[in-house]
């Protein structure tokens, strides 16, 4: 089973009834989701969804790992697949595959798996290796709260490094806000 577009559309209406005034933060989004588009899969453009793990140790602090190609401080996270059941699913694998932390390792937030604590859509620059041209992305971040101080094994292909950071550090003053709260 794959993430369908009534998948999303029920989770971001979950979003929006928590927190109505992101509203114009995720209008693109909300207007890609028309009949005829499938927002899940990554070939899908101008516009589609990605999902991230906002992975918090016993300690409050945020997992980012140095992104390979973007040269810059990320969430784990990616393109959804074929075989994800939902969109925590997708953040749980991407979590999974690009620092080694297992489902196994995963204390659950109440409502994170329903709702993400943030959505943020911006611009991803273009993939020639791909033949991906400039796009748009929209992330759904989840918070996951992970058992002690579990052990990092990074993709050398996806990342550079990895710093657990305290929320106030994280770039997003949403994502900040919004794991702050929990």
């Amino acid at each position: 089973m794959t993430v369908t577009h009534e998948g999303i559309r029920g989770v971001l209406a979950r979003y929006l009834d928590a927190l109505p005034h992101r509203a114009p933060d995720v209008a693109r989004l909300t207007h890609s989701l028309g009949p005829g588009q499938n927002i899940s899969c990554r070939k899908t453009l101008p516009l589609h969804v990605t999902c991230s793990a906002a992975a918090i140790d016993r300690t409050g602090r945020v997992l980012m790992i140095r992104h390979r190609r973007l040269d810059r401080w990320v969430l784990p996270g990616g393109h959804i697949s074929p075989s994800d059941r939902s969109l925590y699913d997708t953040a749980l694998r991407k979590l999974e595959e690009e620092t080694g932390i297992s489902w196994h390792q995963v204390v659950s937030l109440a409502m994170t798996d329903v709702m993400p604590v943030d959505i943020d859509v911006h611009q991803a620059p273009a993939h020639p290796a791909r033949d991906a041209p400039e796009h748009w992305h929209a992330d759904f971040r989840f918070a996951i709260r992970v058992r002690g101080t579990p052990d990092i094994t990074l993709r050398p292909e996806e990342a550079t490094a990895y710093v657990w950071r305290e929320p106030v550090e994280l770039p997003a003053m949403r994502l900040a806000a919004g794991i702050a709260a929990l």
